[in-house]
């Protein structure tokens, strides 16, 4: 028989308390009116697509968003899934022109995206924001280093 004292199996430990939740949609629902995420006050964007750095009105840093091209894919599907049906409408019940087609279809896609940009691009920034996500987390550590080796604390099972 072996005379070896079996260890508890180790767990591991929160070391502080998990942040309150955040309100997803009223997030993104801010966003999609081009407000911050947190206060729902201050503007969102200092140019067309460009994020301000920190809200005007709560000073929540905005900086670290990385909405990068997600915005740009959902409105191509949005864009699509309306201007599509239209256009597939309009061909099977009344066979236009191709020239009276391309000079509806074209400014209504060009219109439509531009102006579904700014608040799609708002409400990724609100979901990213809610989730805490790339930095929004108040405990988010940017000393840490990729690659670098982190001590994780290991509690025994009691």
């Amino acid at each position: 028989m072996d005379d070896r004292t079996t260890l508890p199996e180790p767990t591991w430990a929160v070391e502080r308390d998990a942040p309150p939740r955040r309100n997803v949609w009223q997030a993104m629902a801010r966003g999609i009116r081009c407000r911050c995420p947190s206060c729902g006050q201050g503007r969102i964007f200092r140019a067309f697509l460009k994020v301000a750095d920190a809200c005007p009105a709560c000073g929540e840093v905005l900086s670290h968003h990385r909405a990068d091209d997600l915005p740009a894919y959902l409105v191509i599907v949005i864009v699509g899934h309306i201007v599509v049906p239209i256009a597939l409408w309009i061909e099977t019940n009344y066979a236009p022109p191709v020239a009276l087609q391309l000079a509806l279809y074209l400014p209504l896609t060009l219109v439509a995206s531009l102006a579904l940009l700014q608040p799609v691009k708002g409400a990724v920034v609100g979901l990213q924001w809610a989730f805490r996500m790339h930095g929004f987390d108040e405990n988010h550590q940017d000393d840490i280093e990729v690659g670098s080796v982190v001590n994780i604390k290991v509690a025994a099972r009691k």
